[in-house]
């Protein structure tokens, strides 16, 4: 006979309760509440979410089927649909919101040292986002379309670990660029973005923010529509055109005026002609062959 714990206990030991403790405190979670307490409420989801349950009612039956068991989870409160659904909608959602930060810091440290293919000493942090398609007379606050609704996640993700440094749930209608105005910079690390966050002013305070004689705060792919001459990355410490001449769109009303590194890009079957294996930079309106203009 096993005497020792469940393994969804033994997981559960790994969480700093006391840490979550706090963070219910901070925000009064338990005020008024008799039986299911906030922990209750969050391993209950944590055992949904391990095991991959896709409603409340799935989470009912499945717990239940194991009442006598629960006590050894840790969990003390009865479980029931209608309770779960009323803990999801009245629960300050900051007390889970600051428990995954204080979570995320633990394993951050833990991957510090970890290599994702590229040796570089900054912090190298990715940006993008996902939509969720959402039921919208289930969720009628999901503006999305007209008949469907939907959900955004924005995720700031840090390359060392792939573990998410920033979370930031909108709906649906909002656009990537708006992130940007959310973003905490941090000094001399790298942000690797899609065109969707194209915002010149925005780039331009990163730039200020996080300015590194030696690097580039950045990495972006670029809109075919934003330059003259197609570029599939810019890594930027300021932003020049390359031919103020031939320039459009807003990339003229561009508020960089410093010189910047940027890889043409690779044309069909010739590696050859990329600027990226040559490590070399351009800076300004310089006559340019008829190769590089295609």
């Amino acid at each position: 006979m096993n005497s020792g714990g469940t393994i969804f206990a033994q997981l559960m030991d790994f969480v700093p309760a006391y840490e979550f403790r706090k963070c219910v405190e901070r925000y009064k979670g338990n005020h008024k509440v008799i039986s299911f307490s906030c922990w209750d409420q969050f391993l209950c989801m944590a055992f949904a979410q391990l095991t991959f349950r896709e409603s409340l009612r799935d989470i009912q039956v499945c717990l239940r089927a194991t009442q006598s068991r629960l006590y050894h989870l840790g969990i003390r409160g009865k479980v029931s649909r209608n309770t779960l659904a009323h803990a999801n909608q009245t629960r300050d959602w900051r007390i889970y919101a600051d428990f995954a930060q204080i979570l995320i810091t633990k394993a951050r440290k833990l991957y510090a040292a970890d290599s994702f293919g590229i040796e570089l000493d900054q912090a190298v942090y990715a940006l993008d986002s996902t939509t969720i398609d959402l039921c919208l007379a289930l969720f009628p606050w999901a503006k999305f379309r007209k008949r469907k609704g939907a959900i955004k996640l924005h995720t700031l993700l840090d390359l060392h670990g792939n573990i998410p440094s920033m979370v930031i749930i909108t709906t649906g209608k909002v656009h990537d660029v708006n992130i940007l105005d959310q973003l905490i910079i941090e000094v001399g690390a790298i942000y690797i973005m899609d065109r969707g966050y194209l915002d010149f002013a925005c780039l331009y305070k990163i730039h200020q923010t996080s300015a590194r004689p030696s690097g580039w705060p950045w990495i972006q792919r670029l809109n075919p529509r934003t330059l003259p001459i197609r570029q599939t990355l810019i890594s930027c410490t300021g932003f020049v055109r390359r031919s103020p001449s031939r320039s459009k769109g807003f990339a003229r009303r561009s508020p960089f005026r410093n010189p910047f590194a940027h890889t043409d890009e690779v044309e069909r079957n010739n590696f050859s002609r990329s600027r990226s294996s040559t490590g070399k930079t351009r800076t300004g309106g310089k006559k340019r062959s008829k190769n590089s203009r295609r």
